[in-house]
């Protein structure tokens, strides 16, 4: 499979009148990362990645995170939407930003005094395998229909986004047996040090301007929640915090899913940095990223033209509310 997709999603009826970039509207990445879901996804893989203690000692030290988390977390989003949506340029040109920045951070080990840099290979490797791993996880668990073909389909796809932050691709996994053999490998390394809880301590309880308390009370506390409740159980049992029954858990992970996703996708797209309304513009109407169907047991492009009329199928969503398979 190419990093511009194959065509096991659909296939791409109108006419491409520009660069693609580095996946392509044919490719399940294209689908999935225009999922609103992706914000509870991303989260999710902060939680994840802060269990590795040489990792997210990284982060600790060469940023001021909890001053600076917020700034962080979206330009974590505008690099996945550059490398998503942009043209193969401006992902290229994206990740040698990214490179050239990992090469002049080094990290101190605190017990052992060691120095290393935060592009060592194995450092790279979890931070990708855990944005992977959360982003599929909490797009099929929330009710994003994907069959195992195209979950496979998408993690051999982002061997392209771990070249960018200069990984080999043949080191890292492409389906869905390697990256969980990856985790299997990195279990024993993971712990919950003082970095991790300060990260935990941070996705519960972020500093915001005291006018918007209420709405961190609300809205965040419940992206929050849901991925820290998404979590593997042994990232459960590492944090020392309990989560609801694996099922609740699914059952809300879908009603959120459900709610989101019944917001016009083009008032979602509307918020900055508008990647996917810049890839649409650039490639066509045959570009948009396909619509969720409730009743449709895979994700797949819907019929030539569908995605033309109106707000492209979100509003049919919500009228149609069948259980998600």
């Amino acid at each position: 499979m190419s990093g511009r997709g194959g065509d096991v999603v659909g296939t791409v009826t109108e006419e491409v009148r520009g660069d693609p970039g580095l996946f392509g509207p044919g490719s399940v990445t294209w689908q999935v990362h225009a999922d609103p879901m992706m914000w509870v996804a991303g989260v999710r893989a902060l939680y994840l990645q802060a269990l590795l203690p040489r990792a997210v000692r990284g982060v600790m030290q060469n940023s001021d995170f909890r001053k600076d988390a917020w700034g962080r977390l979206m330009r974590t989003a505008g690099f996945v939407g550059t490398t998503t949506y942009g043209t193969a340029e401006d992902a290229e040109r994206a990740g040698a930003r990214v490179r050239k920045i990992h090469r002049h951070l080094k990290v101190t080990d605190p017990d052992t005094g060691e120095r290393y840099g935060v592009d060592e290979p194995e450092l790279l490797l979890w931070v990708h395998c855990a944005e992977i791993d959360s982003y599929l996880h909490v797009a099929r668990r929330s009710g994003f229909r994907l069959t195992d073909a195209q979950a496979d389909q998408y993690i051999a796809e982002h061997r392209t986004s771990a070249r960018l932050v200069g990984l080999d691709p043949a080191d890292v996994p492409g389906d869905r047996a390697g990256l969980a053999a990856y985790f299997e490998r990195t279990r024993p390394l993971l712990a919950a040090g003082p970095e991790a809880r300060d990260v935990d301590d941070f996705l519960r309880r972020p500093p915001v301007h005291p006018l918007l308390i209420p709405a961190r009370a609300t809205l965040w506390r419940r992206v929050s929640h849901l991925a820290y409740a998404s979590l593997p159980p042994y990232a459960h049992e590492l944090y020392g915090r309990q989560a609801p029954a694996p099922a609740a858990v699914t059952r809300e992970l879908r009603f959120t899913g459900t709610v989101l996703r019944c917001v016009p996708a083009r008032v979602r797209w509307q918020l900055p940095p508008k990647h996917i309304l810049r890839a649409m513009s650039r490639l066509g109407p045959g570009s948009r990223p396909a619509p969720y169907r409730i009743g449709s047991r895979t994700a797949i492009l819907d019929r030539p033209g569908r995605a033309q009329r109106g707000d492209g199928g979100d509003s049919a969503r919500c009228r149609s509310r069948g259980r998600p398979g």
